[in-house]
């Protein structure tokens, strides 16, 4: 059996959580040195996984990387060091580090619901690009068969889920129960950070819906934000995969939409004051 890879299963988990990290590779080492090359470190903003070797090299590692978090760089870069007059390291070699960002994708969908629709929808969104966290209380719904970039979370409490989900997230709520749908809706609007949130359901459950969060307070503006019914229109289908077809061409709308959004605006002109 391969042995695991903590700073590989430390990227994939940071990678899942949308969360920014930067990883460090001894590309190269001349003489004597703390670790070889190949060695490796994941880094983030708090956290640090796997070890290029310790002492002031990877002292200094974590500094650019997290620099490179902060300043949300995209491209990588080369970094060496005389490990003796740069580092003031015993070892005297010299080491060059790859240093290698990773951004949080920005089509993660969260699908709260592992219902005959939930299944047929992550389904039809394998293969886009999505990474998919698939939550539900029931473990057992879940299929054996694992799909690419999906993350089954079997939780007895799936509205504690919402707080872990990264910012900009594509919502789904498909749950089993409209009391639980109602709860998960609440706390995606309390964060006011999702890209979109979309609600199974006939247009008397929005209004339900509607009515009900009328009462608790969130607002208008709120309330007109919520996808319910969801899928593009124009497909009138009730089976459970026609449903998913329409949902996930609603949500990659949505996502190239978001897309265009942000190149116009990293593309628009700064404006000198005069």
């Amino acid at each position: 059996m391969t042995p695991s890879l903590p700073w590989l299963e430390a990227l994939a988990a940071f990678q899942a959580r949308g969360e920014r990290c930067v990883l460090v590779t001894v590309a190269e080492l001349q003489g004597s040195g703390p670790r070889g090359a190949g060695a490796k470190l994941v880094v983030t903003t708090d956290q640090q996984v796997g070890s290029i070797g310790g002492g002031h090299l990877e002292h200094r590692a974590t500094e650019i990387a997290r620099a490179m978090i902060a300043e949300r760089a995209g491209e990588a870069k080369l970094e060496s060091f005389a490990l003796g007059p740069a580092l003031g390291q015993c070892c005297g070699g010299r080491v060059t580090i790859l240093l290698e960002p990773f951004a949080p994708t920005d089509f993660f969908v969260a699908l709260f619901g592992a219902g005959h629709i939930g299944k047929e929808v992550v389904q039809v969104l394998a293969g886009t690009g999505a990474t998919i966290r698939w939550i539900d209380s029931r473990p057992e719904q879940f299929p054996a068969i694992p799909l690419p970039d999906l993350t089954a979370v079997a939780s007895e409490y799936p509205v504690d889920e919402v707080k872990d989900l990264p910012p900009g997230a594509y919502v789904l709520v498909m749950t089993h129960s409209h009391d639980l749908d109602l709860q998960i809706i609440e706390a995606l609007f309390r964060r006011g950070d999702c890209r979109y949130i979309g609600l199974i359901g006939s247009a008397t459950k929005r209004r339900n819906f509607e009515t009900r969060l009328e009462r608790k307070g969130f607002s208008a503006t709120q309330i007109a934000s919520l996808r319910c019914p969801i899928g593009i229109e124009g497909i009138e289908g009730k089976e459970p995969r026609t449903i998913a077809i329409a949902v996930a061409a609603e949500l990659l709308l949505s996502r190239d939409a978001a897309r265009t959004a942000a190149t116009t605006e990293n593309a628009r002109p700064a404006i000198t004051p005069a």
